[in-house]
């Protein structure tokens, strides 16, 4: 019996440990690499959401690319209201200067 308390402990502690070191690395990964985002609405038809389906489109958003202002024109890139955290809008880039 004190075999398998030991066990459960051992489980228990390389569970915390794992934890404490995947959750951070996550964290890091998707504020400083990539996320994903749903697209809903019309507002990027046809590039998204086309044929008017009423499902949403799932993007992946490059945050790694952005910190060396590499936009370019045709590129979609994601907004994020201040005032409205939940608010996030996508814009196609038309011109670049």
């Amino acid at each position: 019996m004190a075999q398998a308390q030991g066990f459960g402990r051992r489980y228990i502690k390389a569970f915390f440990k794992g934890f404490f070191v995947a959750v951070p690395v996550t964290v890091t990964f998707l504020d400083r690499v990539a996320c994903v985002a749903r697209v809903e609405g019309a507002s990027m038809q046809p590039s998204l959401n086309p044929g008017g389906r009423q499902e949403s489109d799932v993007v992946l958003l490059n945050h790694w690319s952005i910190r060396n202002y590499d936009v370019q024109r045709g590129d979609i890139v994601s907004l994020v209201s201040y005032r409205r955290r939940a608010l996030v809008a996508f814009q196609a880039m038309i011109r670049v200067e």
